[in-house]
């Protein structure tokens, strides 16, 4: 186990999807400046590809797929300071009982850190509960952690681990109007999941096309988080690529779908437009003018309800119109966003903790609140989907990755799992909206 010392902390990172990725990449920067990093993709629908690592750009030491219970051997016998777990709230919870049946007989285990990687407008007490047990739980905002502790509390949970920080990919430029040589940038936020329906992603594409057509002076870009056959922390079954293809007379040249790093493209946006995108607190913490629309209603699947307060609520109509909305700042200070500079200190809490507690001579065992006793109609499945048993051993059968396996046998492995992906894929993104629409006649 770790042998703590004055150099800087040894951080594993255990992520399930690109964003995922970014934010427990980012998130061990800011914790451990300088430290090795090792990163573990979970492999599952949504490993990020090639392209999709690129496009964060984040670098680690190590960087290598693994399955839950590949993850538990590794991290069991590695001498790691601090393991980030950045992954969906019920992989985070067999991950805590898998490395605390690992660390069972270790006199000094590493802290374990997790959280949330954007706004947290849905399913609060379910995705809190299974993260319950981490040494530290990030929460990224003042309002987060008030949220947070409340859950724990009313759950009867410890609520110590809360930890009050900020999103750790803020940043970037300060906004600078009317920079000369470019055209005004409008950027429409494309989100994977939000909104559900064909009719409504439609309607937002024809909003942002027909924007583009009422003001030829300006560029209106479509930013997509990825591209058709890619998975991110949520399924998309409809893209906008898709939509796009079949719009009557395409794109208008100022119109254009748009790749890439979401910092690099906020570099020249003027005006940030999405439905509820965590995009819009870059946007705002760089004092780029923000629109998050109200054209669907605000309801909580949309997730805008979120933004209610903000002064961002505002309608394509509006935006036609020239009208720009105007944030509230204490809704702002509340929300993590520091354009006011004290963004770098939102993360000396959670540092200070995290090396305390790096320090220590023998932390606890992990405990997370759901236990054999508290959730055994709910705890044994979520274990099982990661090959763990009720008490957080791997299952008999699980492959150990340090076994002598051919080359042939890697190849053929491979190629199975990257068809079994596109299958997948397919069903998701064809046959299921199909059966949904059959089974509305």
């Amino acid at each position: 186990m770790p042998s703590r010392t004055d150099s800087p902390l040894r951080i594993a990172v255990l992520a399930d999807s690109d964003t995922r990725w970014k934010w427990g990449a980012l998130t061990a920067r800011r914790l451990a400046p300088g430290g090795p990093l090792d990163g573990f993709l979970l492999r599952g629908r949504a490993t990020p590809t090639v392209r999709q690592l690129g496009e964060v750009g984040i670098r680690a030491d190590s960087l290598r797929e693994v399955t839950g219970t590949d993850f538990l051997r590794t991290a069991g016998r590695a001498r790691y300071d601090v393991v980030v777990l950045a992954c969906v709230g019920g992989a985070v919870q067999a991950m805590l009982h898998g490395l605390a049946h690992a660390w069972r007989a270790e006199a000094r285990r590493p802290v374990v850190v997790t959280g949330y990687v954007g706004v947290v407008y849905e399913k609060l007490a379910d995705g809190l509960l299974l993260r319950h047990g981490a040494d530290v739980v990030l929460a990224n905002s003042r309002h987060d952690a008030e949220r947070f502790r409340a859950v724990y509390a009313g759950a009867g949970a410890p609520h110590d681990s809360v930890t009050e920080c900020a999103l750790p990919f803020l940043g970037g430029a300060r906004y600078e109007p009317g920079v000369q040589g470019r055209p005004y940038a409008v950027v429409f936020a494309a989100q994977p999941s939000v909104p559900e329906t064909r009719a409504d992603r439609q309607y937002l594409l024809e909003r942002a096309v027909r924007h583009a057509r009422l003001h030829p002076e300006r560029e209106v870009l479509i930013k997509l988080r990825s591209k058709p056959g890619e998975h991110t922390t949520h399924i998309e079954e409809l893209p906008y690529q898709k939509l796009a293809a079949r719009l009557t007379g395409g794109l208008p040249p100022n119109c254009r779908l748009s790749y890439g790093h979401m910092g690099d493209v906020l570099d020249s946006t003027d005006l940030l437009v999405t439905v509820s995108s965590t995009a819009a607190l870059e946007a705002l913490h760089r004092g780029i003018p923000t629109a998050v629309l109200t054209d669907l209603g605000i309801r909580e699947p949309l997730g805008n309800h979120h933004f209610l307060g903000s002064g961002c609520l505002t309608s394509w109509d509006r935006l036609d119109a020239g009208l720009l909305p105007d944030p509230d700042p204490a809704w702002t200070a509340r929300q993590g966003v520091a354009a006011d500079g004290t963004y770098e200190k939102a993360f000396d809490a959670a540092r200070e903790r995290v090396a305390a507690l790096a320090a220590h001579p023998g932390l606890p065992p992990l405990a997370p609140c759901y236990t054999a006793g508290t959730a055994p109609g709910y705890l044994p499945a979520i274990l099982a989907r990661h090959g763990l048993g009720p008490d957080g051993r791997p299952l008999p059968g699980r492959r150990d990755p340090d076994r002598a396996e051919s080359a042939l046998r890697r190849a053929t492995r491979g190629a199975l799992r990257d068809a079994a992906r596109g299958a997948y894929r397919h069903g998701v993104q064809r046959v299921a909206p199909v059966i949904r629409r059959l089974g509305e006649l």
